[in-house]
């Protein structure tokens, strides 16, 4: 039977490949934000733009300030992009590959956790030795990535 935890590490992996062929470096919203910048770039107006998607005028000036606001929803966006024979594009991308979040927060939790146990222990003069508690770490740390359940948890 297969783990959740290597179906997680393989949807990790396959989503870490998909974003590798994804290059976002130097493709920022226009300032009138994308709707506007395709209309004037096609040569449409507002109007027009209106009647292609059964609108009114004012509605496609909201639906354009709202894209810059943050407020439009991706439906109004996907049936304009349609309405200009385009196609909406949405995607969540992680600032580093998953797989990189996943370890360093196993083992900021792993270090948190044993930092703790090792600071009473220090005060009942039982600590371990640096290298032997890197060692713990390392392993905890693996742990709780194989896991997986318990690595978003606050701390």
């Amino acid at each position: 039977m297969v783990k959740r935890s290597e179906v997680q590490a393989l949807g990790r992996k396959h989503l870490d490949r998909q974003f590798e062929a994804i290059s976002l470096k130097g493709v920022a919203r226009p300032p009138k934000g994308w709707l506007r910048a395709i209309r004037d770039a096609l040569g449409l107006t507002s109007r027009q733009l209106a009647s292609r998607m059964g609108k009114t005028h004012t509605t496609i000036t909201a639906l354009e300030k709202g894209e810059i606001a943050g407020t439009t929803t991706l439906n109004s966006l996907r049936d304009a992009a349609e309405a200009m024979n385009c196609t909406l594009v949405y995607a969540i991308i992680p600032n580093q590959p998953l797989e990189d979040m996943v370890r360093i927060q196993s083992r900021k939790l792993a270090e948190a956790q044993l930092m703790r146990v090792n600071h009473t222990m220090r005060l009942e003069d039982q600590a371990v030795a640096r290298s032997e508690l890197a060692e713990q770490i390392d392993r905890l740390a693996e742990d709780l990535r194989r896991d997986g359940s318990r690595l978003w948890d606050e701390a």
